[in-house]
């Protein structure tokens, strides 16, 4: 009982978690610039011999990088995805249905044939919206939220923690992003074929934890990458720890599930996330309340290792 009890105490602990960066959001800023002016006088008394140049230059690089932006670029994440993308599948949805409705009444006295026309109307339209706007936005919409998601990530990261740490070299960063990217990618089909399991009531609470560890990777990498740890020590992690971050990334799995366009959901994706980044970054994990390690990422590790593996052979 009592380790059911540290079980289910960890999972709520993680949805609490989870939830925290909403509230953090609207102080966090102010914290940062307070920080940044309670630091400026003392970088000024130490460094009153050197040059009025070099010193205006260095001191205004500095304001720069420690600027607050996390509450503005959460906003510009909500305006690009929810007021710009999201914004533009609705009214592209309303307009198609002004359409077939003015089809209808234009031939309302053969209904068959309104529904042929109407059949392969749609379909022109919605391919035509999809490849011209659709997609092309939402892969930009991809590259500029993760400049957006770094920014906001290393500004809570350097008020909370202070100096990110780096990779030892530039190659180890590479490496390691590149299997990140293959694992989580992996890892995806993986939760797509457990969905798939004959069991309905077991496939969908098995791809709900997947998605719910593979939501807390996401949430917590930054952090942890900028801590300096490795993928595999990330996993590992996750997986000692599995009750409390099955419950962290238990909100996003739900949002992000109620709708079953994948547009739509990528859109409450990427307004959300900026929020459970804050999250994870002052967050401190409930830990040590399990023995037994959930290896549900060992699968794709295996994999993924045996791709690069492979790719390293060929070289």
């Amino acid at each position: 009982m009592a380790f059911l009890q540290g079980i289910l105490k960890a999972l709520i602990m993680g949805v609490i978690d989870s939830l925290k960066g909403s509230v953090t959001l609207f102080y966090l800023d102010r914290n940062i610039q307070e920080s940044v002016d309670q630091q400026s006088p003392r970088r000024r008394t130490r460094n009153v011999g050197t040059p009025n140049r070099r010193l205006s230059h260095a001191a205004q690089t500095l304001r720069r990088q420690e600027e607050p932006k996390v509450l503005r670029r959460t906003w510009q994440c909500c305006l690009l995805n929810g007021g710009v993308f999201w914004l533009s599948i609705v009214v592209f949805q309303y307009i198609l249905l002004l359409l077939k409705y003015a089809l209808y009444l234009m031939l309302d006295h053969n209904p068959n044939v309104g529904l042929s026309v109407w059949g392969w109307m749609e379909l022109v339209l919605q391919w035509t919206f999809g490849a011209l706007w659709i997609l092309p936005l939402f892969l930009l919409s991809k590259v500029v939220n993760a400049l957006w998601f770094q920014d906001i990530a290393d500004s809570a990261y350097r008020y909370s923690r202070g100096t990110p740490q780096q990779f030892s070299s530039v190659s180890k960063l590479v490496a390691d992003t590149l299997f990140s990217i293959v694992v989580q990618a992996l890892f995806l089909v993986q939760t797509m074929l457990v969905s798939l399991l004959p069991i309905p009531v077991l496939a969908d609470l098995m791809s709900l934890v997947h998605m719910c560890l593979l939501y807390s990777l996401y949430s917590f990498e930054y952090k942890w990458c900028n801590m300096g740890w490795e993928l595999h020590r990330r996993i590992t992690y996750i997986e000692n720890n599995w009750p409390y971050f099955v419950g962290f990334g238990l909100p996003m799995a739900v949002f992000t599930n109620l709708s079953q366009n994948f547009f739509i959901s990528g859109c409450m994706f990427s307004m959300l996330f900026p929020l459970f980044i804050i999250s994870g970054n002052e967050a401190n994990p409930v830990t040590d309340v399990c023995d037994s390690r959930l290896k549900l990422f060992s699968p794709v590790i295996t994999i993924s290792n045996a791709l690069f593996n492979r790719a390293i052979g060929f070289r």
